[in-house]
C-alpha cells in the first residue's frame, strides 16, 4: 500500500491514505445505472455503457497523490472549466467560485497532494453581492440554506469537472484535504474573502505515475437505490451488506488488509479505526463551525 504525503504545512494528515469517494453527480441529465432493480446480494452485473458519456463515467476513477510532474495543456484545462460551469445550479446564480492553482508547492499547502494542476471549489457568494451592491441592493446570504444551495451548486460543478477531465484523458483526485490542519491557511495563502466564502473541495487533476491496480467498487442495489420510498433494511439485508464490504472481490473497502490488522469484518475496521478516531464531539466547537460563523453562513441570533 502507498503511503499518504508528508504533512504539508498546516496539515495533519492521517498515515492511513483515504479514499474519497467521488459522487456520481451528472449535470443536466441522469444517470442511469440499471433497468431492473436489484436487490442486496444479488450478482452485481456492471452496467453495459452505451454511449461515450456513460463510458467516460464508468472509467472513472481515483488517484491518490500518483501524480507525474507534468502540467495539464492549457487547451484542456480552459476546456475542463468551460464544462464544470455548465453544471446544474439554483437559480442559475452559480454560487461558487473555482480557484486555478499550477504552482506545485502550493498545491501541497493547501491540500495535502500535487499534480498538473489544483481547482479549489469554493461555496461563494461575494461575485453576487458585488452585482447586488452595484444596482443599489442590499444582499446577504446570511443563512445556512444559502450555504447548503451554494454547497450543493459547487460539488455539481466540481463532479463535472471530474467527468470533463476523464473525457481528455486527465486524471482525478477530489480531497477535503483542505478541511485538515489549520484551516485558516486557506484565506491567507489564497487571500479568499472573510465572509461569504468557503472552501468546499479540492480537485487535483493529472497524469497518474502508474496504472491503480484496481477500480474501487460501488453499491448499487438495497440500501443506496429505493424505489418508491424509503426502504429500512432488514437485519438479514444488513448482514448482507457486511458480507458485500467483506467480499475483497468487490473492492469496496477502503483498505484491503483489515482482516490482516486482526479485524473480523472490514466494518470492524472502519468503525473502530477509522470513525471511531475522531467522531466523538468535544468540549469546544470546531473549526469549520468557527469559519462557517465568521464566513456568515451560520444564523446567530
Amino acid at each position: 500500500m502507498k503511503r499518504s504525503p508528508r504533512n504539508a504545512p498546516g496539515l495533519n494528515l492521517d498515515s492511513s491514505r483515504r479514499s474519497f469517494l467521488q459522487k456520481s453527480a451528472l449535470a443536466g441529465g441522469l444517470l442511469l445505472l440499471s433497468t431492473r432493480s436489484r436487490g442486496v446480494g444479488a450478482e452485481s452485473a456492471p452496467a453495459e455503457p452505451t454511449n461515450d458519456t456513460l463510458k467516460t463515467i464508468h472509467r472513472l476513477r481515483t488517484i491518490h497523490g500518483n501524480f507525474r510532474d507534468q502540467s495539464l495543456p492549457e487547451a484542456a484545462l480552459q476546456t475542463i472549466l468551460q464544462a464544470s460551469v455548465r453544471a446544474a445550479c439554483a437559480s442559475n446564480n452559480q454560487s461558487y467560485a473555482i480557484i486555478v492553482v499550477k504552482d506545485r508547492q502550493m498545491m501541497k499547502n493547501l491540500c495535502g497532494y500535487q499534480g498538473g494542476c489544483l481547482l479549489l471549489f469554493c461555496a461563494d457568494y461575494n461575485r453576487i453581492k458585488a452585482s447586488a451592491a452595484a444596482l443599489g441592493y442590499t444582499y446577504e446570504p446570511g443563512t445556512i440554506v444559502e450555504f447548503v444551495n451554494a454547497t450543493i451548486n459547487t460539488t455539481l460543478a466540481a463532479q463535472t469537472a471530474v467527468i470533463a477531465a476523464k473525457s481528455l484523458g486527465i486524471d482525478s483526485l477530489l480531497t477535503n484535504g483542505v478541511h485538515r490542519g489549520d484551516m485558516d491557511r486557506l484565506w491567507k495563502l489564497l487571500e479568499l474573502p472573510p465572509t461569504h466564502c468557503f472552501p468546499v473541495i479540492a480537485l487535483v487533476l493529472g497524469y497518474p505515475t502508474e496504472e491503480p491496480a484496481i477500480r474501487k467498487g460501488r453499491l448499487d442495489g438495497l440500501g443506496v437505490v429505493h424505489h418508491g420510498k424509503y426502504h429500512r433494511l432488514t437485519p438479514e439485508e444488513t448482514a448482507d451488506l457486511t458480507r458485500q464490504y467483506d467480499d475483497k472481490s468487490r473492492h469496496l473497502a477502503l483498505i484491503e488488509d483489515w482482516d490482516a490488522q486482526g479485524y473480523k469484518h472490514y466494518f470492524d475496521w472502519y468503525f473502530k479505526a477509522w470513525v471511531g478516531r475522531n467522531n466523538q464531539p468535544g468540549p469546544e466547537e470546531t473549526q469549520m463551525l468557527r469559519l462557517l460563523k465568521r464566513s456568515g453562513f451560520i444564523e446567530l441570533k
